[in-house]
């Protein structure tokens, strides 16, 4: 991922800074596109994930739509340019404000999480005399069978409708002139690797679907959510996510009706692998039992290991270039192949270190026991597989400089 010319543009940076490469986000983002096409699926991509401006110019520009959480968010893809027709708002906590503000731009839907929410969003229009329109996030109590701060669809979650509040759900539509009823939505959770979860999903949504239809509700929208993981642990052998496997679990298992829309709502696994977090080591700390590289980044520009002890692959850049080292090994054999010194002897000496920042929290750390050639102060660091959840959970904790960024076009 890092060529020559990206490295020596690095070294004159200050860092730390999020280095995003678009030329793999432009790759991510067509696979993403032509798989879903084939099925036709729609996509929304997730702005929580990461609305860095330039990422979500170039989501815009492959024509996906937009999945918000908040206000703010919604007034963000549409000043980006996607279509309030694309734009759907989700969120268990939606104020008075940022509901007044969506049924002004005229979103395409609400995806509501409550019974109390469709009497609040009801009168709200009524006020303007406008229908807004509505999915109901349903918790279908399945597990997504990954961490259990990223689990959002068990019956424990603050998440959702449960399915026992559905007869409520369909007397508040009856009752509210204001709510169109235009499907139902589901999200189980985040960074899911085991497709099997998906069809999981497929068997409790056709049940809920088939409910509603007995109940004479011919439903437009069947949204399942998104949660697609991706591999933090190999970003180079795998840096675009296998969408095909995905959606057809969905093509084969997920039951429609003619004329029905299927909706995605992917943030993740459309951008993590693009972003790096560069920084550079400040102090080297040599103990009896630890050895610490103090890094110039903390959990105040990547949040994710203190959170929810996330890994993510750690690499020193300016280290020995193995491949190159190879290329020399081959033509001194060619040349003098008996004078050639082992080639283990090349290779820099491998030390374990704690990753950490500078911030005063113990949880200030990237990772423990990372293998790492010997690294000195002023080595450049990379944080792999930081393009979701990094920049956008960045604070100004312990009064830190913002974040910075650089882009490769």
């Amino acid at each position: 991922m890092f060529n020559p010319d990206t490295l020596s543009l690095f070294k004159n940076t200050e860092t730390p800074f999020y280095f995003y490469d678009l030329q793999l986000l432009n790759q991510t983002l067509i696979a993403c596109k032509k798989a879903a096409d084939k099925f036709g699926f729609h996509v929304h991509y997730a702005l929580k994930a990461n609305f860095n401006q330039k990422i979500l110019d170039a989501v815009f520009q492959q024509g996906f739509g937009a999945d918000c959480v908040s206000g703010n968010e919604v007034k963000a893809a549409i000043k980006t340019g996607f279509n309030p027709e694309k734009v759907v708002f989700a969120g268990v906590g939606k104020s008075d404000r940022e509901i007044n503000e969506a049924l002004d731009l005229d979103i395409f839907c609400f995806n509501a999480e409550s019974v109390q929410e469709l009497e609040v969003i009801n009168i709200l229009a009524g006020k303007k005399n406008k229908i807004a329109r509505i999915a109901l996030r349903i918790n279908p109590n399945v597990d997504a069978l990954t961490h259990k701060y990223i689990t959002t669809g068990l019956e424990e979650n603050k998440f959702g409708i449960n399915q026992w509040e559905l007869a409520a759900c369909v007397n508040a539509f009856k009752e509210c002139k204001y709510l169109e009823f235009m499907g139902i939505h589901f999200h189980i959770g985040s960074q899911i690797t085991n497709l099997d979860v998906f069809k999981s999903l497929c068997i409790k949504a056709n049940e809920i679907h088939q409910w509603f239809n007995e109940r004479g509700f011919q439903l437009k929208i069947l949204n399942v959510g998104g949660g697609l993981g991706v591999d933090y642990h190999h970003p180079d052998e795998n840096p675009i996510v296998d969408f095909d496997s995905y959606f057809q679990i969905f093509d084969k298992f997920l039951e429609r009706k003619p004329g029905q829309e299927i909706h995605f709502e992917l943030g993740r696994a459309l951008v993590a692998h693009c972003g790096s977090l560069i920084s550079r080591v400040l102090y080297v700390k040599n103990g009896l039992k630890k050895n610490f590289l103090i890094l110039d980044a903390g959990m105040t520009e990547l949040m994710r290991p203190a959170l929810y002890q996330a890994y993510h692959m750690i690499e020193r850049l300016n280290g020995y270039q193995m491949s190159e080292i190879g290329s020399q090994i081959s033509d001194l054999k060619s040349q003098a192949s008996n004078l050639l010194s082992p080639t283990s002897n090349l290779q820099p000496p491998i030390t374990k270190y704690d990753v950490v920042g500078p911030i005063c929290e113990s949880t200030d750390c990237f990772g423990k026991e990372v293998e790492l050639p010997q690294t000195k102060r002023g080595d450049l660091i990379a944080v792999r597989t930081a393009g979701a959840y990094g920049e956008v959970m960045a604070s100004g904790y312990n009064l830190r400089d913002r974040v910075k960024f650089l882009y490769l076009q």
